[in-house]
């Protein structure tokens, strides 16, 4: 019987260039792609206050990845949240009148179970016939 190797550390991404994965390595390229136009757009102040934001966002969305998931997995669902309609497993629907209704008093009479009048020997009988068995 042959033996197979078992892939190992399925979870972890492969590194493409250097210690940067493909996804990483794609936000610095789309951060420096960026950079590259408001270089061209933007004087030197400008531009300069300009990328560090740009670099701090695109670093964080490469390499911050709160709870072992990468961050723009919580952007999406924070879009998600208010973009998509709630589903509610129950709700009230309120048609406009008053939702407890007003209790009417009956003059019922209430019938109770006849009862049977039962002589306590056979009560005895009954008991003796339940502790034989």
């Amino acid at each position: 019987m042959g033996l197979f190797n078992v892939p190992q550390f399925i979870d972890i991404e492969d590194k493409i260039v250097g210690p940067l994965t493909a996804k990483q390595l794609g936000w610095m390229a789309a951060a420096g792609t960026i950079m590259l136009v408001m270089w061209s757009l933007l004087d030197m102040a400008t531009f300069i206050v300009a990328s560090i934001f740009v670099g701090l966002v695109f670093g964080a969305l490469a390499f911050y990845k709160p709870n072992g998931q990468p961050l723009i997995f919580f952007i999406m669902s924070i879009f998600a949240y208010f973009l998509k309609p709630k589903m509610y497993i129950w709700r009230r629907i309120s048609d406009g009148q008053n939702s407890t209704k007003p209790t009417q008093k009956k003059n019922a009479t209430i019938k109770t179970a006849p009862t049977k009048e039962i002589s306590e020997s056979k009560i005895e009988a009954i008991s003796h016939l339940l502790d034989s068995n």
